[in-house]
C-alpha cells in the first residue's frame, strides 16, 4: 500500500472558471445628476448644457461610470445621451443605472467575448466565492455561454460543488 497522496482534482479534466480572474481594474463611479437639475427635479436645457461644459470630466479618465438621478425627476430621453458624449472619449464604460447595472454590463461584454472552446466536453466548475463585486447576473451569463459546450457544470469549489447541469448526450 502506497502512502503517496494523490491530488485527484489536479489530475482530473475538471475546468474551473473564476469570474474574479476576469474582473477589470478601474475605478467605478456612481454619478448622480440631481445636482445638475433645477431644484433637483427639473432639467433646464440651457443651464444643464452649461453645467456639462464646466464640469471637470478628466476625473472620469479610465473609469467605469454609472449615470443615475436619485430624485424622481422626469428627464428627457436625450439627457443621459448628452452626458455620455462627454464621457465617451475618456471613460472605459458608461451605463445608465446602478453600480450593479454597471458591473453586469462590464461582465456581459467580457463573457460575450469569452472563448468557450477550452470547456468543450469537459466538466466545469463555476467558482462561487469572490472578494470582488461580481454581479449575480454575470454567473447566469456565464452559465448560458458554457452550457452548450460543457459536459457538466457545477457551482462552488472543487472540494464541495453543487451540480447544476449534465449534458445527457455525452
Amino acid at each position: 500500500m502506497s502512502d503517496k497522496i494523490v491530488n485527484r482534482v489536479a489530475k482530473s479534466k475538471l475546468q474551473t472558471i473564476d469570474l474574479e480572474d476576469f474582473y477589470p481594474e478601474g475605478k467605478r463611479i456612481l454619478l448622480d445628476i440631481k445636482d445638475w437639475l433645477y431644484e433637483g427635479v427639473i432639467l433646464k436645457e440651457q443651464s444643464f448644457r452649461e453645467h456639462l461644459k464646466q464640469h471637470p470630466w478628466k476625473q472620469y479618465q479610465d473609469c467605469y461610470v454609472a449615470l443615475h438621478c436619485s430624485t424622481e425627476a422626469i428627464l428627457p430621453s436625450w439627457t443621459y445621451l448628452l452626458i455620455a458624449t462627454y464621457l465617451a472619449p475618456i471613460a472605459k464604460k458608461t451605463v445608465v443605472g446602478s453600480l450593479d447595472h454597471l458591473e453586469t454590463a462590464i461582465f456581459s461584454t467580457i463573457i460575450a467575448n469569452l472563448d468557450v472552446s477550452l470547456y468543450t466536453d469537459k466538466p466545469v466548475i463555476i467558482k462561487g466565492c469572490s472578494d470582488k463585486p461580481i454581479p449575480k447576473n454575470a454567473y447566469l451569463l456565464l452559465l448560458e455561454k458554457i452550457q452548450p459546450v460543457a459536459k457538466s457544470i457545477f457551482y462552488g469549489e472543487a472540494c464541495s460543488t453543487v451540480p447544476l447541469f449534465k449534458n445527457k448526450v455525452n
